[in-house]
């Protein structure tokens, strides 16, 4: 079993940055990939970004050269650094942990991002 906890969400103006990190605790040597994936209102889950054990990073281009993964193995957390906020990046951020070998994946709580103009 893996926790998840999400921190960092918040109200923010557009042009604002926002920091958004998570804690794995459990069985964190069965996780391989993290990250965070985005649900905006009225829309389906996506991903936003997310980054394997060994550092290779998959991040959705409409967020690229805005959003930051860091990822550090020896605290098992995972941040996302977000900059120039704008009103599409609202929505809830949540974070993910999938397990090697095929052991599934698992999810945070969510944390709330809106952003005003």
């Amino acid at each position: 079993q893996v926790q998840l906890v999400e921190s960092g969400g918040g109200l923010v103006q557009a042009g604002g940055s926002l920091r958004l990190s998570c804690a794995a605790s459990g069985s964190i040597f069965s996780i391989n990939t993290m990250g965070w994936f985005r649900q905006a209102p009225g829309k389906q889950r996506e991903l936003v970004a997310v980054m394997t054990r060994n550092g290779t990073a998959n991040v959705a281009d409409s967020v690229k050269g805005r959003y930051t993964l860091s990822r550090d193995n020896a605290k098992n957390t995972i941040s996302l650094q977000i900059n120039s906020l704008k009103l599409e990046d609202t929505g809830v951020y949540y974070c993910n942990a999938v397990i090697r070998g095929g052991g599934g994946n698992y999810w945070g709580q969510g944390t709330q991002v809106t952003v005003s103009s």
